[in-house]
This record gives structure tokens, C-alpha cells and sequence, in this order.
């Protein structure tokens, strides 16, 4: 029987999660809570474990100790397929799209893939209607339409990263985790895609890791940050602007001169 917690709108949920590469320590009791539709940012000095973080709550890693939840039942021993398949997805840094497809059809196979329809690279893509007019309505979603068409890498690299999200939401996820989405991505654009990503569906919880403070307290709801491994402190972009502890391990003089 599937172990259930008593978190009252935690669609996302770690508890005590340790994990130690020999004496190195990558993560230690680390404890929190991501409710329903909300935006938060994962930030923290290089090293703090974020991308590590992420990793063991999308089953590439397992952690030592501590338990991961997904709408009140663990998950902690399940592998990443598995997790996918519960709604917990998320895109990664480094582009691994379809180069030689064009963004439709990419999206069209991601949609087959998840009802089940994983050979139908050798057929064609007119038989799965469907497919095609999600994959559609998920690019239209992301002001990729007009490009939908094109191949892969011919789109520029700011969308190259919104058709990232758009394979990930062809897996209808609950949670969608992005690693360093606007990477690459020229400072000018960036805005525009968080401000894409922020008006996704609220029936989607999303939790991301950037490096832009100016875009993390523009676009993000509540703020978790990690030093050392630890959660240091959680709190709204105001909280988090003000407190000490982050001034002193991350922010510096960023935001307060």
C-alpha cells in the first residue's frame, strides 16, 4: 500500500532527504512542500545541490535517507519512467531535442509516446490526428505556432528551450521541474520566456533553478534557497530579499547596495 503524508495541498513533498557521494554531502535533511499551481525558484551559490536536488526528486538519484512524495504517495522508490508517468517531469539544461524533426512533429511523437503509441516514428504522423492538434494546441500554448514547422535546430535558442517545455507538457505533468530554462538564452529574452512559463497552466506546479535574481524575484512565488546542501530558508521574494542570511551567503550586494 502506497505510503501517504498529511500535507494538506502538497502536490510535491520531500522528508529528510540525505545524500552523500562517500564524505562528500550533497544533501542533508532537506524538508519541503510545493502546493497546487504554485512558482517557485531554486537558488543558491554553485555547489548548493540544486541540480542534485532535482535529480533525486526525479529519481535519477536515490538519496541515502528520507522519503519523496507526489500528491500525498511516496515515490521514493520509483524510477524516473515511473515518475513521468505520475506527472512529475522536468527539461534539462542541455538541449537533447529531435534535430532533423520539425517542432510539430516532435511534439506529436511525445504525445504518442505518452498514449502509448511509441513506434510511430515509422509511420505517418496524419494518422494520429489527435496527437497532431494537441501537439498543436501545446505549441500555440508557448507562441511557438507560427514556427511549428520548422525543424528543430533551426529554431532560435529561446525557443529551442519553450519547445523543451513543450515536450514536457506533452506528458501532461502535475509538476514540471526546469533546470536553468532561460541557459543560453540572451538576457533581453529571458523575461519573455519566464513569462511564458509563468503563465502555464495553473493546474501545474512548477519549480525552477536560475541564476537571474532580477528574473527569480520578478517571476517566482515563494523562493527556496540552498547552501551546502541544505535548505538555508523558504520565504516570498520580499522575505528572501531581506534576509540576512541570504545577503550574506548569495545575494551580497545584488539587490541592496
Amino acid at each position: 500500500m502506497a505510503t501517504q503524508i498529511a500535507v494538506t495541498g502538497a502536490v510535491l513533498a520531500a522528508r529528510g532527504l540525505d545524500k552523500s557521494f562517500g564524505s562528500l554531502v550533497v544533501a542533508s535533511g532537506i524538508d519541503f512542500e510545493l502546493p497546487q499551481g504554485a512558482r517557485y525558484a531554486l537558488i543558491g551559490p554553485n555547489g548548493a545541490g540544486k541540480t542534485t536536488l532535482i535529480n533525486l526528486m526525479t529519481g535519477m538519484l536515490r538519496p541515502d535517507r528520507g522519503q519523496i512524495f507526489l500528491g500525498g504517495e511516496a515515490v521514493t522508490a520509483l524510477g524516473p519512467a515511473a515518475r513521468v508517468k505520475r506527472g512529475l517531469v522536468r527539461t534539462f539544461q542541455i538541449n537533447a531535442l529531435f534535430p532533423h524533426l520539425s517542432a510539430l512533429e516532435a511534439v506529436a511523437l511525445a504525445v504518442c509516446e505518452r498514449q502509448g503509441h511509441g513506434g510511430i516514428w515509422w509511420r505517418r504522423l496524419p494518422d494520429y490526428r489527435a496527437a497532431v492538434e494537441e501537439a498543436h494546441a501545446i505549441l500555440a500554448s508557448l507562441h511557438l505556432a507560427d514556427d511549428c514547422y520548422r525543424l528543430t535546430h533551426e529554431l532560435a535558442y529561446g525557443q529551442q528551450r519553450l519547445l523543451e517545455i513543450a515536450l514536457a507538457l506533452a506528458t501532461k505533468p502535475k509538476v514540471l521541474l526546469l533546470d536553468e530554462p532561460a541557459a543560453g538564452v540572451p538576457r533581453d529574452e529571458s523575461g519573455a520566456l519566464f513569462g511564458v512559463i509563468s503563465g502555464l497552466s495553473r493546474d501545474i506546479t512548477v519549480l525552477f533553478i536560475e541564476h537571474d535574481m532580477d528574473v527569480v524575484f520578478r517571476f517566482a512565488s515563494r523562493i527556496l534557497v540552498m547552501v551546502g546542501g541544505r535548505i538555508l530558508v523558504e520565504g516570498s521574494p520580499d522575505q528572501i530579499s531581506a534576509d540576512p542570511r541570504v545577503r550574506e551567503v548569495y545575494l551580497g550586494q545584488k539587490r541592496h547596495g
